[in-house]
């Protein structure tokens, strides 16, 4: 098994940064696609980013030229580094890894907790 842990959020100002950082510890042969989803009160879960282990990144159209996703394969982590925060960013932030726990094994969707980011004045 495999888990998921993020940390990082917090209550920011409009236009201010926060950092969320996601690790992953158990049992792990490899990860392939590392991401980050969020979802805000009485909205659906949607895409943030998400990078493959090569380093291929993908955005949301809304968070593009804001948010950063980088991820350091031997640690197992992946993080968001978010600027230009809005009030629309506000949301439970979630960490997602396909992770392979053994060799020749199908990877696996493991998900966080998730963590809160709040922007508000």
């Amino acid at each position: 098994q495999a888990q998921l842990v993020e940390s990082g959020g917090g209550l920011v100002q409009p236009g201010g940064s926060l950092r969320l950082s996601c690790a992953a510890s158990g049992t792990i042969y490899r990860i392939n696609d590392m991401g980050w989803y969020r979802q805000a009160p009485g909205k659906q879960r949607e895409l943030v980013a998400t990078i493959t282990a090569g380093g291929r990144m993908k955005y949301a159209d809304s968070v593009k030229d804001r948010f950063t996703i980088s991820r350091h394969n031997a640690k197992y982590t992946v993080d968001l580094e978010m600027n230009t925060l809005k009030f629309e960013d506000t949301a439970v932030y979630y960490c997602t890894a396909d992770v392979v726990l053994q060799l020749f094994d199908q990877p696996r969707e493991y998900w966080g907790q998730g963590t809160q980011v709040t922007v508000s004045s």
